[in-house]
């Protein structure tokens, strides 16, 4: 697509800072009550330390799929599981379960120091494992779709600046374009919406379409975008369990795991 870099540099979607809860933009919907959230539950909050957070969502009872750059410090260094925990249905105060981070695998092509670049923003996904696996009569994880189609609807759910104590579902935006492995949404992003799950229906059951890797939120006429994921998804479960069983250096991929000290280095956090 022309021009597709350029148009991709200027969309970053930082991690978040904890901040007071607003009034829902337009288009929003908070999903404050357990009976809002049913269907919903494996989404959460993937906190960071005492005040960073982005979006996760559960692909397994143990698994939950987030942005790699969530995973980086401003340095570029990646951060210890020692800061990341999953609260699945976060809202209020209140998680419908949650569990501490054990290790994680990054995209293997995830370059933490080169920004929004078309080429990372196809590889802006990370898979993160949990100690104790979530019951799935708590939270259903959610399938992949695999059929994208031009002028899809989808809807998207999410924890951002500014809404950070409850997920905010959208219900209805739609896939503007999808291109070398890209796409571009209509949909309502913000700082903290990084590893959001784009949904669409399939078989009455919502299934992921793509991630929020970033977005221009700051516009009248809102983008996010995202990537491709099979592949993708493939990769990282494979990486995580190369993790469970071969030591840490020598693998090809970024990766961190409880206890381990290692940190990727020549890079900076991707600014908006």
């Amino acid at each position: 697509m022309t021009g597709l870099r350029h148009i991709l540099i200027a969309f970053g979607l930082c991690v978040a800072t904890g901040g007071v809860a607003l009034a829902e933009p337009s288009g929003l919907i908070r999903l404050t009550d357990r009976d809002d959230l049913f269907g919903w539950e494996a989404v959460g909050r993937v906190d960071i330390g005492a005040s960073g957070f982005c979006t996760g969502v559960l692909i397994a009872p143990d698994q939950v799929l987030t942005a790699a750059h969530c995973l980086y410090d401003p340095a570029g260094q990646s951060l210890p599981v020692e800061m990341l925990r999953f609260r699945s249905g976060l809202r209020d105060g209140v998680a419908i379960a949650e569990s501490q981070v054990i290790r994680y695998a990054a995209a293997r092509g995830y370059d933490p120091g080169a920004g929004m670049s078309a080429d990372n923003v196809r590889q802006d996904a990370a898979l993160l494992e949990l100690a104790m696996p979530i019951q799935s009569a708590l939270a259903a994880p959610f399938r992949l779709h695999e059929s994208p189609r031009a002028g899809q609807r989808v809807s998207v759910v999410s924890y951002g600046q500014n809404r950070d104590s409850a997920p905010s579902w959208q219900r209805d935006c739609g896939l503007l374009w999808r291109a070398e492995g890209l796409m571009a949404f209509d949909c309502n992003v913000i700082f903290g919406s990084s590893g959001a799950p784009v949904f669409v229906r399939e078989g009455g059951r919502a299934r992921i379409l793509s991630l929020v890797s970033g977005g221009n939120w700051q516009a009248d006429d809102k983008i996010a975008i995202g990537m491709d994921l099979p592949a993708l998804v493939d990769d990282l479960k494979r990486d995580l369990r190369v993790m469970q069983t071969a030591p840490a250096a020598g693998t090809g991929f970024r990766r961190s795991q409880a206890g381990d000290g290692a940190r990727a280095s020549g890079a900076k956090f991707a600014r908006p």
